[in-house]
Order: structure tokens, then sequence, then C-alpha cells
């Protein structure tokens, strides 16, 4: 019992749950940050994939998908604002995957599709459990 107790004590930050929430925000962000930088060093065929989507003002939509992914990425690692920002991430999942992989006949797009779909699921326990307290909101509560 004084086992489980100790896996919620959300006051000590080495207990196991906080370090598996700042290890499970790291690595959920790595393809965020990966997809930014990525979007970054070729935006000409970023904005292409865009507008070949038929979604106006590929170049705006580039910067907004950059700052999503990079900033809030970042910020996911660090803590800050978790839960609004892993709403943020759920719903740019969410609609990534209706935008750009929703052509489930093809196996490429179906499984980007659904792994949109998981990342959005990781992220909404984010939302549901926060940060942990290995992290700048657990400074500031």
């Amino acid at each position: 019992m004084a086992e489980a107790t100790a896996l919620h004590n959300s006051h000590s930050p080495a207990t196991a749950a906080n370090i598996a929430a700042a290890a499970g925000r790291v690595l959920i962000s790595a393809i965020f940050i990966l997809s930014g930088i990525s979007k970054l060093a070729a935006p000409a065929a970023t904005i292409g994939y865009i507008g070949a989507v038929g979604l106006p003002f590929a170049p705006l939509a580039l910067a907004v998908a950059v700052a999503i992914e990079i900033v809030g990425g970042l910020a996911l690692i660090a803590g800050f604002k978790t839960r609004w920002v892993a709403a943020v991430l759920a719903l740019f999942s969410v609609v990534t995957a209706i935008a750009f992989h929703a052509n489930l006949a093809d196996q490429n797009q179906f499984i980007h599709f659904f792994k949109n779909i998981a990342m959005a699921g990781g992220l909404l326990q984010i939302v549901a459990f926060g940060a942990g307290a290995i992290s700048l909101d657990a400074r500031h509560a």
C-alpha cells in the first residue's frame, strides 16, 4: 500500500509516476519538434504540400504549423502551461490527420492518420493528469 502511495505522491519529484510523466512529455514532444524543424528545412516543399491538399494561405499555414510544433513541443518538454499546450497539440494532431491523411485507402495515409489520432489520445492524457512534479507548472502551483 505504501508503494502505491509513493507512486502517486506528486509532491516528491523523484517518484516513478513523475519521472514517467516527464519522460512521456519528452517522447511525445519529439515528433512535433522534429516535424517543425523539417518544415523549416524545406519550406517550399511544405508550402506546396499544404497547397496541394487545397488549404488556403499556405505560407501562413506553414508559419502557424511550425510555431505550434516547435514552441508547443518545447513548452511540453518544459512542462510550461502543459494542459493548455497539450490540448492545442491534440487538436492540431486531429486537424492534420483529417486535412492531410484522410485517404484511408492509402496504406501510408492510413498509418499516419491513426498515428495522429493516437498522439491526440496521449496528449489528452496530459490534459487530464497534468505535467507532474518535474515541470515548470509544478513550480507555480
